[in-house]
């Protein structure tokens, strides 16, 4: 799911390593397009707590220069391409078993490579959390929880509502409470 086809996984196994080395992980890399094509890498600093990471713009900067050091060497993609690096974004792609783990209780839309019982292979709903490998998610109109096995899933991202904005603003607002927090090792006295 963090790569869609050959060409991604391939990309993946050579970024994977670079990305770690300058403290990010890679959530979701697509090779797109003919002509130009475009690179587009989502990634993000690590929580050491497993919860959702962050992402700056100097993160994808520095993200940026380290793959294009190694693409360059290494030379992957035969065509011209242009590499974009960038934040998941607040209503995020969902592509690691630990991400529906950290956005568990928000809603989610889920796509699965093969029909699950009934038939569906779309899905939309709450994320109640993951049992093993299995993804678990309280479906609109249902009264059991679903039990969704993670390998089955094509795509899944959060859905952008109130509730995924008010969580992405208590996150800013404690980044930003965090920021201007006075360093304890300096020492203010002259």
């Amino acid at each position: 799911m963090r790569g869609r086809t050959p060409e991604d996984i391939r990309l993946l196994d050579l970024l994977d390593p670079v990305a770690e080395a300058a403290g990010y992980e890679i959530v979701r890399l697509r090779l797109m397009g003919g002509g130009v094509r475009r690179l587009q890498i989502m990634a993000e600093r690590p929580d050491p707590e497993g919860g959702p990471g962050r992402m700056e713009i100097e993160d994808c900067t520095i993200l940026a220069r380290a793959v294009s050091e190694v693409l360059d060497a290494a030379d992957p993609i035969p065509d011209e391409y242009n590499l974009e690096v960038s934040s998941p974004g607040i209503d995020r792609p969902l592509t690691r078993l630990k991400d529906f783990q950290a956005y568990e209780g928000l809603e989610a839309k889920i796509e699965l490579d093969r029909p699950a019982d009934g038939g569906r292979k779309r899905f939309r709903g709450l994320i109640a959390g993951v049992e093993g490998s299995d993804v678990l998610v309280d479906l609109e109109d249902e009264e059991e929880t679903a039990v969704v096995p993670f390998a089955w899933i094509a795509d899944a991202k959060l859905v952008l509502n109130d509730e995924l904005m008010k969580r992405g603003a208590a996150e800013r607002e404690a980044r930003l409470a965090e920021q201007t927090q006075p360093d304890p090792e300096s020492d203010d006295r002259t």
